[in-house]
């Protein structure tokens, strides 16, 4: 997909500000092109390379996400103590070491499942830092108005190149070896870096006092999260949606190839069919925040992804991989929708020195449910079959349809409407 297609809704940004946003651009797309190579490699260096089980598979998905346990609500202080760039910088050449050891290690014939594990953990220590970076960064080069549109734009090309990378990445596979894809998501990380290097920093908002403790900062972005009236089912109903998210990512490898019976080259294009339908949700998302409102657009995410999910697990005979194509789009453009429109959101109703503490709390509770969720997935796939397994992701998208349906969201055209400031206004 060209910038353009998602980029035309957005008032066109000129000069130095311009210049800093699609350097920001070009280096999130390179390292989640990287990083949709591997969505791919990893689990099948775990199936080819090491002959991981069914558990073992959910447990490396888990461990990715495990990491937002431990440093996510300390990221939003980290984060703001820091200068970002400089952190994002940082963050992305650990990663291109860390992801560099494991092709290193298969090579020596040395590679453990042991080691996938820790280098997954802690690559997702570093990812944890950097998107919380990421998002905090964004609002300072670009315009309050733009934000909805470089928000989808951003999200759409996420999911163009994580459509290209799983295809690249099933390709590499079956011609080079699992580990091969690696090198390639490595070396995105070094791209990226070189491109965040060049971005001129903005000026920060003034930072607290240090003598503020570590605890009362924490609490002042959970609370500020927990007592908004929009801010808190939005929060609530990503938590259910990567419930679901890390189910349908721990089942999906195994379901592909053992059940489906699948060769590598093929489950990436089916896998790339998750970035496919995310570019239509960012496509279609400020033209449904446009015409539907927000709130609207966020309810009707919701029941989409929840109603064509179950496509997933039904997929069977001939036509399978397309069945399963067609749900995973879906599901993932439902997803798309509800997070560009949360996450401007957030970008816009949080006050700045809050801002990246909101972002830690809000990816703290929503991404710790994706562990959860694969590690659910992983035992029911080895207790019962990956199909069933896929299911436990269906459960969790329905949950999130109750938890907006049940909020002010439901009766709100725009998120706006809902924030304490606007309402008294």
């Amino acid at each position: 997909m060209s910038e353009n297609s998602v980029a035309s809704v957005a008032t066109p940004l000129t000069g130095r500000a311009s210049a800093a946003f699609w350097r920001y651009w070009a280096a999130s797309a390179t390292s989640t092109f990287g990083a949709g190579v591997t969505a791919v490699a990893l689990p099948l260096v775990a199936l080819t390379v090491l002959e991981a089980s069914n558990f073992e598979v959910g447990l490396l998905t888990a461990a990715g996400y495990a990491a937002v346990v431990i440093i996510g609500l300390p990221a939003g202080i980290i984060v703001q103590r820091y200068e970002l760039k400089a952190l994002q910088v940082a963050m992305d050449t650990f990663r291109a070491v860390a992801v560099l050891t494991v092709p290193v290690a298969a090579w020596f014939d040395v590679l453990t499942l042991a080691h996938l594990l820790v280098v997954t953990f802690f690559v997702g220590l570093a990812s944890n830092l950097f998107d919380v970076a990421n998002a905090t960064f964004l609002p300072r080069i670009v315009s309050r108005e733009d934000l909805v549109a470089r928000n989808g734009l951003l999200s759409g090309t996420s999911a163009t190149t994580q459509l290209a990378g799983p295809a690249v990445g099933g390709v590499l596979v079956q011609a080079a070896g699992a580990v091969a894809g690696l090198i390639v998501d490595a070396a995105s990380y070094v791209v990226s870096a070189v491109l965040l290097a060049g971005i001129p920093a903005p000026a920060a908002p003034a930072r607290p006092a240090r003598a503020e403790s570590f605890f009362r900062q924490v609490a002042a972005g959970v609370r500020f999260v927990f007592g908004h009236p929009v801010m808190r089912p939005s929060c609530l109903a990503a938590t259910a949606v990567n419930f679901a998210n890390g189910a349908v990512f721990a089942a999906t490898p195994t379901f592909l190839v053992r059940t489906l019976g699948l060769p590598p080259s093929a489950v990436g294009l089916v896998l790339a069919l998750d970035g496919l339908g995310t570019v239509v949700g960012a496509a279609l998302t400020a033209r449904l925040a446009r015409n539907l409102g927000g709130a609207r657009a966020v309810l009707l995410a919701v029941v989409a992804a929840a109603v064509l999910a179950p496509a997933m697990p039904l997929a069977r005979g001939g036509y399978a991989p397309y069945v399963f194509g067609l749900g995973l789009a879906g599901f993932g453009a439902g997803v798309c929708v509800l997070s560009v429109i949360t996450r401007t959101h957030r970008q816009t109703a949080s006050p700045p020195e809050l801002l990246s503490r909101v972002v830690a709390s809000v990816r703290f509770v929503s991404w710790s449910a994706i562990p959860v969720g694969a590690l659910c997935a992983g035992t029911v796939a080895e207790l019962v079959d990956p199909r069933a397994g896929l299911v436990v992701g269906c459960a969790g998208a329905a949950v999130a349809v109750g938890v907006v349906w049940l909020s002010r969201i439901r009766r709100l055209r725009e998120m706006t409407d809902g924030d304490p400031v606007a309402s008294a206004a």
